[in-house]
């Protein structure tokens, strides 16, 4: 008999397929048929073996795999169905009664061997389920930052619940992008320093007198087009490293770099952002795996942080790297500017 799932797997954004023993599929969610870009109807009784682009793989695990088998893992796979574009994922392919469940990944065509691009599909799924629980809390929080506002009428406490009504914004679209992944937003215009002031606003909040920040900017650096969210993300993690590495001292420096290569493209301008800190350093075991998921140098530490930066600064074509001893650490952030901007700082030096 087919497997049967749970009706409120219809709403899970992981694309899932499943088929009966006869290796027909017998259905899927709504996000396997806008993934693969075929409607439900048409893949209901379509070959699930069929589905296999060309290599074979999955052909071959489907014929070796039985009740008893443990859930199988093929990455990178092309699958098509006729007339429908070619889609390339991670699978797990899992045995139920007597039929499969298929679970896919989308991955892209070339995604390379790095694995902080990939995350385990066990770890994904949870991550789902966590995003699904916060968000009532996260409601109930910004309500409250709402009563709040009402009640007082000194700058500095409309300055610190502004911040937390932002904060659950931020978190709230994090949630959102958790539970239903859409299209990166387009970038816009943005002062790479508002966003630095808005990273030490969190970290006066979280560190208090304990941690010395500092600024060391460059004042001509003009603005560029970026996710200002998604970088607040990413450098508040990076400082926020520093802080829990026992930091005294913690400072964020930009700088302008000419004729600078990122990769293997050169920019004519690119922004150079340093966050220095005088902590521990990054251990020695970690050095080669710190930006990879789940490496963490703390035992409560979530080892996301670092893999989570480093996918920002992929996404604004640019770079992240480090440098370390005990006593004094540097994360670099390169971030191309438009060439136009080279002119302007040029002039403005």
């Amino acid at each position: 008999m087919a497997p049967t799932l749970a009706p409120d797997l219809d709403a899970l954004t992981t694309p899932l397929a499943w088929a009966g023993p006869d290796g027909a599929i017998a259905g899927g969610n709504q996000s396997f048929s806008r993934w693969l870009g075929v409607s439900a109807r048409r893949l209901v009784g379509w070959p699930l073996a069929e589905l296999d682009g060309g290599d074979g793989r999955l052909v071959a695990a489907l014929a070796r795999m039985d009740a008893d088998s443990a859930p199988l893992r093929i990455r990178r796979v092309r699958l098509q169905y006729p007339d429908a574009a070619e889609r390339f994922a991670d699978l797990w392919l899992t045995a139920m009664g007597e039929g499969w469940l298929l679970e896919a990944h989308p991955v892209d065509e070339f995604p390379g061997d790095d694995p902080a691009l990939l995350l385990p599909a066990a770890l994904s799924a949870s991550l789902k389920g966590l995003a699904h629980e916060l968000r009532n809390p996260l409601a109930g929080l910004k309500g409250a930052a709402q009563l709040l506002g009402r009640r007082i009428d000194d700058a500095e406490s409309r300055e610190l619940v502004a911040l937390i009504d932002d904060e659950v914004a931020r978190l709230g679209g994090l949630l959102d992008q958790l539970l239903v992944p859409s299209p990166p937003r387009p970038h816009a215009a943005l002062n790479i320093h508002a966003v630095l002031e808005r990273v030490l606003r969190l970290a006066e909040n979280d560190a208090g007198w304990a941690v010395r920040l500092v600024r060391d900017y460059d004042p001509s650096l003009p603005e560029f087009a970026g996710d200002a969210d998604r970088l607040v993300q990413a450098v508040w993690n990076l400082a926020r490293n520093a802080i829990e590495a026992g930091a005294g001292t913690v400072t964020l420096r930009t700088r302008a770099e000419h004729g600078l290569r990122i990769g293997d493209v050169a920019h004519p301008i690119a922004l150079r952002l340093e966050i220095v800190d005088d902590g521990h350093g990054v251990p020695d075991e970690l050095a080669e795996r710190v930006f990879l998921p789940l490496v963490s140098g703390r035992a409560e530490g979530s080892g996301l942080g670092l893999a989570l930066a480093q996918q920002v600064a992929r996404e604004h074509r640019g770079s992240l790297a480090y440098r370390s001893r005990p006593g004094h650490t540097v994360f670099t952030l390169l971030l191309p500017m438009p060439a136009a901007s080279a002119d302007t700082t040029g002039a403005a030096a």
